[in-house]
């Protein structure tokens, strides 16, 4: 399967819910994984802060484009989507590899198991 660029919603078109348009299966019918971050206060960081942050994570979303099949920003509540294939230790490596170029992006988990 070779490389592709992924791109990700950035308010240019109307928000809906996740469920909707985020995919959860592959064509084989195995799940995807996904996790969520927060980036706190980014609406309310200068334009100029915004576009290279959304820049960042385009580029990281970008190198690894052979596992992240969806990825979506919500700026209204300052979060990033991501849906990944399944992938031993690929999520701890993208949540590193955002939190490089966004180091106040946060990890939203279940912190009580």
């Amino acid at each position: 399967m070779p490389d592709k660029e992924v791109s990700f919603f950035n308010g240019i078109m109307p928000a809906g819910p996740l469920w909707k348009v985020a995919p959860t299966r592959d064509e084989d019918g195995n799940s995807f994984v996904d996790f969520m971050m927060i980036i706190p206060k980014l609406k309310k960081k200068p334009q100029k802060y915004i576009d290279k942050t959304l820049k960042d994570i385009q580029m990281v979303l970008n190198q690894y484009s052979n596992v992240v099949v969806f990825a979506n920003i919500n700026m209204k509540i300052n979060c990033l989507w991501i849906s990944h294939k399944p992938q031993p230790g690929i999520c701890r490596e993208l949540v590193g590899a955002i939190r490089h170029y966004v180091p106040e992006a946060t990890l939203v988990g279940d912190t009580a198991r």
